[in-house]
């Protein structure tokens, strides 16, 4: 594909693709051969749906604690504007397969999530208001089947 712009999503058709996936959005090597890689973690096919703000946030707050747990390496997550989605970067050269894996071992505990979400507190969270737990485990859920069914690739 043609690079147009500057931000890599930018230059991903999105009329080409099928959620849920994990796609490598991009490699970058440093000076000293250190390599950080994102990744493109899609729940919602795009243009077509999206998800609700507070399940988002949830989802945000329970995948960035817990992942930590399952990897090493990792550096963020974070959603993306268009709510589809999240972008996940870590330290090292990884396959989609392997961030797939992990993710579908985090978003299994959170589908059946029972505990209070992590720092939801007005001292803890910039908007602690804006939480839906049981749309975020609805959403956890529908990734991991679909993940299991159809597999990470976003190319079908």
């Amino acid at each position: 594909m043609e690079k147009k712009y500057n931000v890599d999503s930018f230059n991903l058709d999105h009329t080409k693709v099928t959620a849920p996936f994990v796609r490598l959005a991009a490699k970058k090597v440093g000076e000293k051969g250190d390599i950080v890689t994102k990744f493109d973690i899609r729940f919602c096919q795009p243009n077509k749906e999206f998800m609700t703000t507070g399940a988002i946030h949830t989802l945000e707050h329970l995948m960035a604690e817990y992942i930590r747990d399952e990897m090493e390496g990792v550096i963020d997550l974070s959603p993306m504007g268009c709510r589809t989605g999240f972008y996940f970067t870590v330290w090292g050269d990884r396959t989609e397969e392997e961030i797939a894996n992990h993710l579908v071992n985090v978003l299994s505990k959170v589908a059946v999530w029972d505990k209070p979400v992590p720092a939801t507190t007005e001292a803890e969270c910039g908007n602690y208001r804006d939480h839906d737990l049981e749309g975020a485990k609805k959403y956890a859920a529908r990734w991991v089947e679909g993940i299991k069914a159809t597999g990470w690739n976003c190319y079908k």
